[in-house]
């Protein structure tokens, strides 16, 4: 079985099977921010739909984290280092690409264990 959360006519916000949930890509709220806090919104979202799920971000398996501009790696890892669990980390890729929304700096993926 096939457990949607918040599904829409284009796409739902996570899919959860077989113990696993696959989340859609997150992006932040403050399109005026800076890196930094765009990812901490992110990362917030991330977390609010894990517990959604019956999951927490110990639990995630693997993180794709889109940058807009590759320069602000340093400050989306300021972020990202002060919210992940130390012994914790998921494996992760980092990749620069065109998003969606140019004023979106960050948009993060992940996929987690129930």
């Amino acid at each position: 079985m096939i457990q949607r959360l918040d599904p829409g006519a284009r796409m739902s916000e996570a899919s959860i099977h077989a113990g696993i949930v696959y989340l859609a890509g997150q992006i932040p709220e403050t399109l005026d921010a800076d890196i930094e806090v765009q990812t901490a919104e992110v990362l917030a979202a991330i977390d609010d739909l894990l517990a959604r799920a019956g999951s927490d971000k110990t639990k995630i398996l693997r993180a794709q984290i889109f940058l807009a501009d590759i320069n602000d790696f340093a400050g989306m890892n300021r972020a990202w280092d002060a919210w992940v669990v130390a012994g914790n980390a998921p494996a992760r890729a980092t990749v620069e690409a065109k998003l969606a929304n140019p004023a979106w700096k960050v948009e993060i993926v992940v996929t987690a264990a129930v």
